[in-house]
């Protein structure tokens, strides 16, 4: 899966999604969870975590089963069958979450049966014998909260557009049939659903056959997926889909979608293809299955899922062409189509090693840009990468641990872009023949089998004759990465070029003293290049290096083949050379990163935005005018709006958006009336929502409730509604919302609902706002479930308090839970300062009282020692008296 996130990591990203600058690469969506990269879980667990003892070789499952659509339950029958390995096998023990068991058959006498909760378990009258086969039927019944999930009309889905999908990995497959559902096992499977007719069905491998059944009327469709596979790869897409078709070689293809949108399918679609025919070349290995399904379902909640032979995709990745290139299927579908070899045919045998999956998925994704779209393409992704982990806090994890808490820890930054930075260090250092041959040799000796880190390696030092043991203990066993501070001088008189390396990482038990290849490059005045590899394996060292001439440019890795966070501090002149260098992408990018924010550069940088080759560098020279923040910046970002790349255009609207002047507010409304990009205009409607304009309001208003594909420009208009933060939004907000919910996609809505949230928290009434809210928390949509629970607990109404508690009895790991008791706690902070400042009143009454009372007893003192002074015979009166005038 690419980029995998919790459902509530989801939802948190998606209320944020138009709310931030303009990214600087097309917008992908991510494997499982979500579609970005977060940081997993530091946390470590009591437990160490391994992969399950198989006391059986597991042959064969098959799964028959029928869904209730209108109930959302599933009910059928899954037949196992197995051989005990070493010994006889007395209990059978399967994964299996909140099944409701009806009955079990078994080829052998079965003394009984229990499910669990978690578990079905099948005892036997007598132990099977090592290496008999046997099998057991067991016919069970399920609502499951997680790995089926169903998308209907009844929900608020688009009529016509009915469907289930399913997902297994980590360990979603327990929910809906019972199973081994742990990666180190691998069967052969078959799948056969039974639905209403004008439905289709969709699973693993090849579809066998299609019957009606005349009793009950339902279509029942058989697929075979005849080549073992793993539990959690197993899959089932069911109900109103359409496709379009392609092949390769004799393997088909198709992409479906739900009826409503294949008008979309093509886009995302069209680069398969190429990509199978790419990946067969650079893996050397022939795609491994019968054929090659992709299904886009509705509110997938990740990116996409690699199942064998059948990829399930999120709908947001389908897009329409009037959005120019700001979207793009290609990274997720390259991503998932290199699954099939990393992950599918050849899988981790835990998920410690999940890397080897995902790391491998992420690097050939990058390969296959490069050869899309040229070299700088796939150093533009792979620095991506880099960033990626280079910038994560208190990194102390190693890519394979097993003290995590979930196996969804696992799914971070660790496994994806640093386990492609692995694979690229090593390409690197073996050269891409060797690679290729190490990589083919990999999965040819371990084709439908499970491996450990340890397998890779071992392919590695069998056919390059090198040891890569500190290789591996440094970058996978072990956390973090060299940070290198570097700086170089250059002697005349005896003409050498010193480089001077410092390692300043902080170094513990997790994170080593690295030794790092570090290559460097000198370019002289006169043309000659000199290239030099630094063996770097101490604290701080020094490097001498003999040239001809002074070099007028000095590059650190510069073909960015070492993962290490580097700080090296170019001279101006250096830089400028650098920005020049149509050769050196990365040149160029180091270049403008250490000139960003510097007025006297901005000339330069303007020349780079409108001129540069490549797209990145531009869009990279955009966002360093904007860090200026001079009124001469700002008009070399409007002198550039001309730009033919639309990726690059967004970047310039949005960076212009990012200055509070008049004349950014000029502009962007000159980019809204001429700009025919939706996602372009998106970001300028945004951009003005900081203005107080009467035309504003205007403009906001008449969007949000425009008609737009996937509701893109009210989602627009509801984004600057939030910057606007203006309670008179609250009504035509909410009539939006209540009148066109159908029209909005999960994540949209979510949005609203946040915002709206947002507007109203600082009114006295709150009760609409509040009750439209509470209707949203029995939504059959979990991210909207999710965002109305988010969205009180901002709106701070004392009043959910009482149904937002409910939600706290949730299964602990539940994200509703999660979500429920962060929205009390939030309601209860709130009632703090009200609480503080009664308790202060109190208290200030109390001294009043306390106070009047020590004056009075400060009175009849002083009035006791006046007595007791008084001149004999004369008596004070034991009230003040009242003071007569003065005679004279």
């Amino acid at each position: 899966m690419r980029t995998r996130f919790a459902l509530f990591a989801c939802l948190v990203l998606t209320l944020h999604v138009l709310h931030r600058p303009a990214r600087a690469e097309t917008e992908h969506l991510y494997c499982a969870h979500g579609h970005a990269w977060l940081a997993a879980s530091a946390e470590a667990s009591n437990f160490l975590k391994y992969a399950p003892s198989r006391e059986i070789d597991l042959l064969h499952l098959a799964l028959d089963v029928t869904p209730d659509f209108k109930a959302r339950s599933v009910s059928g029958q899954v037949t196992l069958r197995f051989k005990p390995i070493a010994k006889p096998f007395a209990e059978l023990k399967l994964n299996g979450i909140d099944l409701a068991v009806a009955s079990v058959e078994s080829s052998e006498k079965i003394l009984g049966y229990q499910a669990t909760g978690e578990h079905v378990i099948v005892t036997f009258a007598e132990a099977i014998p090592a290496d008999k086969e046997a099998s057991v039927t067991i016919h069970y019944s399920a609502t499951p909260d997680q790995g089926l999930y169903f998308r209907t009309t009844e929900m608020g889905y688009p009529a016509g557009d009915s469907h289930l999908w399913t997902q297994g990995e980590p360990y979603e497959a327990r929910h809906w049939f019972p199973s081994f559902d742990a990666p180190n096992e691998k069967f052969t499977s078959e799948v056969t659903c039974r639905v209403p007719e004008g439905m289709v069905v969709i699973s693993n491998g090849r579809k066998m056959s299609e019957e009606k059944d005349a009793a009950t009327g339902l279509v029942a469709v058989r697929w075979l997926q005849d080549k073992p596979h793993a539990n959690y790869l197993i899959a089932l897409c069911a109900g109103y889909f359409k496709k379009i078709e392609d092949k390769h070689r004799d393997i088909p293809m198709a992409f479906w979608t739900p009826p409503s949108q294949i008008a979309q399918a093509q886009s995302s679609f069209r680069g398969t293809k190429d990509m199978m025919e790419f990946f067969e070349k650079e893996i050397g290995v022939l795609y491994p299955w019968a054929k090659y399904d992709q299904v886009c379902v509705e509110d997938f909640g990740w990116g996409g899922m690699e199942n064998t032979t059948m990829t399930i995709l999120n709908d947001r990745t389908l897009f329409s062409d009037v959005t120019e290139n700001l979207r793009d299927s290609t990274g997720l579908v390259a991503h998932e189509l290199a699954h099939q070899w990393f992950g599918d045919l050849v899988t981790c045998k835990d998920w410690s090693h999940l890397w080897l999956n995902e790391g491998f998925a992420t690097y050939y994704d990058a390969l296959y840009a490069g050869h899309k779209n040229g070299s700088d393409a796939f150093l533009y992704q792979m620095r991506g990468n880099a960033n990626a982990v280079l910038n994560q806090p208190n990194d102390t994890n190693a890519i394979v641990r097993r003290d995590f808490n979930s196996p969804n820890d696992q799914f971070g930054f660790h496994a994806y872009p640093k386990g492609s930075w692995i694979l690229h260090m090593l390409r690197s250092q073996l050269g891409e023949d060797l690679y290729r041959r190490i990589v083919k040799t990999y999965l040819e000796r371990h084709a439908f089998g499970n491996v450990a880190t340890d397998d890779f390696n071992k392919v590695i030092e069998e056919l390059s004759g090198r040891s890569f043991d500190q290789f591996f203990n440094q970058y996978v066993y072990h956390a973090h990465h060299p940070e290198l501070n570097i700086s170089y001088s250059w002697d005349e008189r005896t003409k050498l070029a010193k480089v001077s390396v410092q390692q300043v990482q902080k170094l513990s038990d997790d994170v080593l003293l690295f030794n790092v290849p570090l290559p460097v490059r000198f370019k002289s005045k006169s043309g000659v290049v000199t290239e030099r590899t630094l063996a770097v394996k101490e604290k701080a060292e020094d490097f001498y290096v003999p040239l001809t001439e002074a070099p007028e440019v000095v590059r650190i890795d510069p073909n960015q083949t070492l993962l290490a966070k580097i700080d090296f501090k170019v001279p101006t002149a250096m830089l400028h050379l650098q920005l020049i260098d149509k050769a050196d992408l990365l040149g160029r990018l180091l270049a403008i990163e250490q000139l960003s924010g510097k007025a006297e550069a901005l000339g330069k940088l303007k020349e780079v935005l409108n001129n540069d080759s490549f797209y990145g560098v531009r869009l990279a020279a955009s966002q360093a005018i904007r860090a200026i923040q001079t009124d001469e910046a700002l008009d070399a970002l409007i002198a550039s709006t001309k730009q033919s790349d639309a990726r690059v255009r967004r970047q310039v609207t949005a960076d212009i958006g990012g200055f509070y002047r008049e004349a950014s507010y000029a502009a962007t409304q000159r980019i809204l009336k001429d700009e025919r990009n939706p996602d372009i205009q998106a970001i300028a409607l945004a951009s003005i929502g900081s203005y107080a304009k009467p035309e504003v309001r205007e403009q906001i208003l008449k969007a949000l409730s425009s008609a737009s594909y996937r509701n893109a420009t009210a989602d627009a208009a509801i984004s600057a509604i939030r910057v606007q933060a203006d309670a008179s939004y609250i009504a035509p907000l909410l009539e939006v919302l209540q009148r066109q919910e159908v029209a909005f996609t999960s994540g949209g809505f979510a949005r609203g609902l946040d915002t709206l949230a947002r507007l109203a928290k600082d009114e006295e009434k709150k009760d609409t706002v509040r009750e439209f809210l509470l209707k949203h928390l029995d939504s059959s949509k979990r991210r909207v479930q999710l965002a109305a629970v988010m969205a009180l607990g901002t709106l701070g109404d004392v009043k959910a308090l009482g149904p937002l508690e409910k939600f706290t009895n949730a299964p602990k790991e539940s994200p509703l839970r999660a979500t429920a008791e962060r929205a009390v706690g939030a309601i209860n902070n709130t009632k703090k300062p009200a609480a503080e400042s009664d308790s202060l009143r109190s208290e200030v009454i109390t001294l009043q009282k306390e106070n009047r009372d020590l004056r009075k007893e400060f009175d009849d003192l002083k009035k006791k020692i006046d007595a007791l002074t008084a001149e004999p015979g004369h008596v004070k009166s034991a009230k003040p008296a009242t003071p007569a005038k003065a005679k004279r």
